[in-house]
């Protein structure tokens, strides 16, 4: 049996040239943000693309090649920041800089707008990565925390506490200890009565086992934890066996409701709501367009301006934006 923590790779790998399916979300994946035109400047400069920002990870692809892409969990983050970059889409410029760690690897990777005046690919991917980093106690196993205050459980953003159980043991220490067990929608909280500082807090998401075995002190409640967090075996009574039964099937019921769709912590929320990920994955055909810097004007565009007479050429013209003159349009088209 495997946790569901063994089998998430999003928010904890780098990948590259990933397959559509790994690139659609998986259950608890959320999409936060999506950024077109945005260039991969370290590994594809010159390639426009864009750039999905989710709760686990961002995934950048290629527009005119799609299978052009890469994944980045949030969880290889080693620092995020922003310096200018020379991209071949728009010159120097300021870029978003991410080093990442993966395996004792370590990646760089520059993002730059194309379009130029909007810093929301900044907000976006810096926000979102500091709501993964403070969000931690919903997907990583903690042992002496600070997670009780006046006896009761100190509540998550959308924690809800569904049991409270007095009278469990902890049986990690020869005697045991006597403490109280805290079922949520997300974890399971076990506090020594005389010492609330020894604890450990196990979430849904690292819970590979719920059983029910024979130990030295009679029958228990025994949660293997993931090989990620070192496959860590807990064992709990719980008197009278009808109340130990109750509770591990209670809390296999609620494992088996959380693994359908994982809360993962990460809550951010953007003002314009992102399209829907399968309308964004459809290939699409690269278009012509080059997007110019506001800097260069193309004299020709058509806009309405007012009429004004032209001593030069004797006849009513439109009138001329700032800074050309007749002769230098003469001078273009020779």
């Amino acid at each position: 049996m495997t946790s569901e923590a063994d089998t998430l790779w999003e928010d904890r790998d780098v990948r590259f040239d990933i397959s559509s399916q790994q690139m659609k979300m998986r259950a608890g994946e959320i999409l936060i943000d999506c950024l077109d035109s945005i260039e991969d400047t370290k590994g594809n400069n010159g390639d426009k693309g864009r750039l999905l920002v989710t709760n686990l990870r961002i995934i950048w692809h290629s527009i005119a090649l799609p299978r052009v892409n890469l994944s980045v969990g949030y969880n290889c983050f080693v620092n995020i920041t922003t310096r200018m970059a020379n991209s071949k889409l728009r010159g120097q410029t300021e870029a978003l800089y991410i080093l990442t760690r993966c395996n004792a690897t370590r990646f760089e990777f520059i993002f730059t707008n194309v379009v130029p005046g909007s810093p929301r690919l900044f907000s976006s991917v810096i926000a979102v990565h500091r709501a993964y980093e403070t969000s931690k106690m919903y997907r990583d196993l903690k042992l002496r925390c600070a997670l009780i205050q006046n006896k009761q459980l100190r509540l998550l953003p959308k924690e809800q506490v569904y049991d409270k159980i007095n009278g469990v043991w902890n049986l990690s220490s020869d005697q045991g200890n006597l403490g109280t067990f805290f079922i949520t929608n997300v974890r399971i909280v076990w506090h020594a009565n005389m010492n609330d500082s020894f604890n450990v807090s196990i979430p849904f998401l690292q819970i590979r086992s719920v059983r029910i075995r024979d130990s030295r002190f009679g029958l228990a409640l025994v949660i293997e934890s993931s090989q990620m967090t070192g496959g860590y075996v807990l064992g709990f009574k719980i008197d009278p066996a009808e109340k130990l039964q109750e509770t591990a099937k209670e809390i296999s019921t609620l494992h088996k409701v959380y693994s359908m769709n994982p809360i993962f912590g990460v809550d951010y929320e953007m003002e314009e709501k992102p399209q829907r990920l399968e309308d964004l994955t459809v290939e699409q055909v690269q278009d012509d367009v080059e997007i110019e810097s506001d800097e260069h004007t193309d004299a020709f565009v058509q806009q309405d301006r007012e009429p004004v007479f032209s001593e030069e050429l004797g006849l009513a013209i439109e009138k001329l934006k700032e800074g050309f003159t007749l002769q230098g349009l003469w001078e273009v088209m020779g």
